[in-house]
């Protein structure tokens, strides 16, 4: 087994990793990490638990300690951490001989740190020898893409490979959850759409080119096609739906698409890999799914699922593409990382 931390355990995506951490099959959950209020508490009275399971019985007596390299004894750290504290404190971790896989933003368009989809683009795991050669590194630092990234961007990548891409645009529908329990305010969401989420954006639309580009021996050459993306809080708890527009480079039909998401199978399933689910991407075929309550926890949470595929006037194909936020979106994706970091012989 290897022992693996969870930086910034307390908060909303630290209780996701903490969940799937517990009893999982290649790692054991060793040390958890938080701010100096929580540090020296057990964990149970350290976090105040958001999540519909309950602590698990074996972590719930562990005290947390501070983020600190000298006093974690792991391998591996899973950050879930603020951008602005993972900007210092994670390259701390990667000096130390660390492997941080991160959900954190800090790192992720760095030249040299991976942004990684498993199903995407596992190649790009040759970029930590360049990391650590560039930065004298002993560990390093690997990064999970913006939540809304993945679900847009592992729906796009049997379009890309299939057909090419020349223009998409994306309008997510965001759960309250990616901004943290108190990142939304009750007054401000009930009754309402917020058609606003700082620096959402831009990173929707940079991360994808960035993840679907080419590894050329010393840095990733990005993907070509254009994306426009605008996004939204709505008042749904968990899961985020997108509304994708998408310009094939061959042109391509719904039938076309359907079929190449139906068949699609990467690296994790067939190296089946604890968190890959079975079908990477769920395709239904009713008028008016997928749905966040009814399609969110799917492949336990780590499939996504598409819908409404259909012809658009302007573009070629238009649908809808759901996955959870937490899970694939967050804490899920930096886990499925690292499995595939054990697998491919890298840890």
């Amino acid at each position: 087994m290897i022992k693996v931390a969870v930086l910034g355990a307390t908060g909303m995506v630290g209780q996701r990793f903490i969940q799937l951490l517990a009893n999982h099959e290649f790692f054991e959950l060793s040390d958890l990490a938080a701010s100096p209020r929580s540090a020296g508490k057990p964990y149970y009275k350290a976090a105040k638990w958001y999540l519909d399971s309950e602590i698990p019985e074996n972590i719930k007596d562990m005290i947390v300690k501070e983020i600190d390299p000298k006093k974690i004894d792991a391998e591996v750290v899973f950050s879930a951490l603020p951008s602005d504290v993972a900007k210092e404190v994670e390259p701390k971790f990667a000096e130390a001989g660390f492997i941080v896989a991160s959900n954190a933003s800090a790192y992720r368009m760095e030249e040299d740190v991976p942004l990684l989809i498993p199903e995407v683009n596992p190649e790009h795991l040759d970029l930590i020898e360049v990391q650590k050669k560039n930065r004298n590194w002993d560990g390093c630092i690997i990064t999970n893409p913006n939540c809304t990234t993945i679900m847009a961007v592992l729906s796009l990548k049997p379009i890309y490979d299939n057909f090419g891409l020349e223009k998409v645009i994306i309008t997510s529908m965001q759960a309250l959850s990616g901004a943290g329990y108190s990142g939304v305010p009750s007054m401000a969401i009930v009754d309402n759409v917020i058609p606003f989420i700082k620096k959402e954006e831009e990173k929707v639309e940079t991360e994808g080119l960035k993840i679907l580009g080419k590894f050329d021996g010393e840095r990733i050459v990005p993907a070509e096609f254009k994306v426009s993306a605008s996004c939204n809080r709505v008042a749904v708890i968990d899961g985020h739906t997108e509304a994708i527009f998408v310009k094939t480079s061959k042109g391509a039909t719904p039938e076309e698409i359907k079929k190449v998401m139906r068949d699609f199978e990467a690296l994790p399933q067939k190296l089946k890999l604890p968190t890959a689910p079975e079908k990477p991407i769920i395709v239904r075929e009713e008028e008016d799914r997928p749905q966040p309550r009814l399609d969110r926890d799917a492949g336990g949470g780590m499939s996504i699922s598409v819908g409404r595929i259909r012809k658009d006037s302007i573009f070629d194909v238009k649908y809808i593409t759901l996955g959870h936020n937490t899970i694939r979106g967050a804490a899920g994706a930096s886990v499925l990382n690292a499995e595939l970091l054990v697998k491919t012989k890298k840890i």
